[in-house]
């Protein structure tokens, strides 16, 4: 008698189905769609008054125009004339200069003021001192530069009257080169240093109170603390604050414009002013946009060189 085994059926093994990949709900794409609706009139504004304006001046920058007549492609000549124009060299120099002055300045009266501000005073007295000291920022630069033309004169001004009493002599504010200078700087730095001062009390209201008590417990009190504690923590605002403060430095146009006119002689003459001299008045396009794009440069580089700085200097929590 033989035993006989019933061998295993082998069976091919069911291919699975490849995954279909899950279309997002309806209420996810509802997101998107009203994300993008939102986002547009942001992104078609910076494409239509950013990059075209800057890719049409690079453009520009190489043709001969002055709008009468048709364009004259020119290469690099309006590069070469920029280069050998005393003028514009000078009003380059002029610029950082003011930048350098003007931007120190604004950046050390907006902290003192935003430590003084943010230590021990009534709230209501915070509130007017941020108000007050942000006001002149939403004026107009143009009309502040002309009361502050006739306040900063020679003869009947307020500040010389004001010097007068104290037994100084009458300073040329708007005659000398100097003078010109410093003037115009002051007047920039007063409308402009309540934006850092508003950033530096908001940075320095994220610094915890335990990081100022414990130092004080140490024996750190008044500028030690300042210097060890407050301004590390501080160095990403300070960072921010000196990125602006030195692009809307670079473009400075209204202040030296309507106090000096660029004078007296070239010595407040910025480089935005020669911008529109050289486009508006002389009607040499082709030139006005090349320092156009050479100020865009000089910008972009001293922003690269100061986030390549950063990494040593500036500190996050």
């Amino acid at each position: 008698m033989t035993n006989t085994q019933t061998p295993p059926v082998r069976t091919r093994p069911v291919p699975r189905p490849h995954p279909v990949a899950a279309r997002p709900p309806a209420r996810e794409r509802g997101t998107r769609l009203l994300a993008t609706l939102f986002l547009a009139p942001t992104i078609v504004g910076i494409v239509v008054f950013t990059v075209v304006p800057i890719v049409g001046s690079v453009v520009l920058s190489l043709f001969h125009w002055n709008v009468i007549d048709d364009p004259r492609f020119a290469g690099a000549a309006n590069y070469g004339e920029v280069f050998r124009d005393s003028t514009v060299l000078v009003s380059f120099g002029n610029t950082l200069l003011f930048m350098a002055l003007a931007v120190t300045l604004q950046l050390l009266i907006a902290l003192v003021l935003a430590i003084t501000v943010n230590g021990r005073m009534p709230v209501w007295l915070r509130s007017v001192f941020r108000s007050a000291f942000f006001f002149p920022l939403v004026l107009s630069a143009a009309s502040i530069s002309v009361v502050m033309k006739y306040l900063f004169n020679q003869d009947f001004g307020v500040v010389n009257w004001l010097l007068g009493l104290v037994g100084i002599a009458p300073v040329p504010w708007l005659t000398s080169e100097n003078g010109a200078m410093a003037a115009v700087i002051l007047v920039y730095v007063w409308q402009q240093f309540g934006f850092s001062f508003l950033l530096f009390v908001g940075g320095l209201n994220n610094i915890p109170k335990e990081v100022h008590e414990a130092a004080a417990l140490d024996g750190a009190t008044g500028l030690r603390k300042h210097l060890h504690i407050t301004l590390p923590l501080l160095s990403p605002t300070l960072l921010v604050a000196s990125v602006v403060g030195i692009i809307n430095a670079l473009q400075v146009f209204e202040q030296p414009y309507v106090l000096t006119n660029g004078g007296p002689g070239d010595s407040t003459r910025t480089v935005v002013m020669v911008i529109y001299e050289t486009a508006f008045e002389q009607l040499r396009f082709g030139t006005a946009s090349a320092v156009g794009v050479l100020l865009f440069v000089l910008i972009m580089a001293v922003t690269a060189l100061q986030f390549r700085l950063s990494r040593r200097f500036v500190h996050y929590q």
